[in-house]
């Protein structure tokens, strides 16, 4: 852990895809900066179209760095891989604090990501995700 990000919200992108995943990754981090951390799960293990519970655990630990972690995820099945994981009592090396966002993924996102670069907590990131839908873009 980088000394200079201890305390700060991670987020976890969730997509069926690695490339949608790095790419809104990308977005994120050009638009709220490197101090907040983001690691995607994107596609299956063998790099297929769905999710895999192996790839979000791993980044669940990648984006962590003591303020909690922000799930963000692209379809409800992605959400469920998420909450199986969470749920799995086998599973004892994630963070402390982890949600998961009900809110759009790219604009959820940015949203999160622009509130934990700021100071924003676990609580407010995940508000900003979820608030992020009612953005209008016209």
């Amino acid at each position: 852990m980088d000394p200079g990000e201890a305390g700060v919200v991670g987020l976890v992108l969730v997509a069926h895809s690695a490339p949608v995943a790095e790419a809104v990754a990308e977005l994120v981090g050009r638009l709220a900066g490197a101090s907040v951390p983001v690691a995607t799960a994107g596609g299956t293990d063998d790099d297929g179209f769905g999710t895999s519970s192996a790839k979000v655990r791993r980044a669940l630990r990648e984006a962590d760095r003591g303020a909690g972690v922000l799930v963000v995820a692209d379809l409800g099945s992605a959400v469920l891989t998420a909450k199986a994981l969470l749920a799995d009592p086998d599973v004892d090396d994630l963070p402390d604090r982890v949600e998961i966002a009900d809110g759009p993924f790219l604009e959820g996102a940015v949203a999160a990501a622009m509130v934990a670069a700021t100071g924003g907590d676990l609580a407010a990131a995940k508000a900003a995700a979820e608030e992020a839908r009612h953005i209008p873009k016209l």
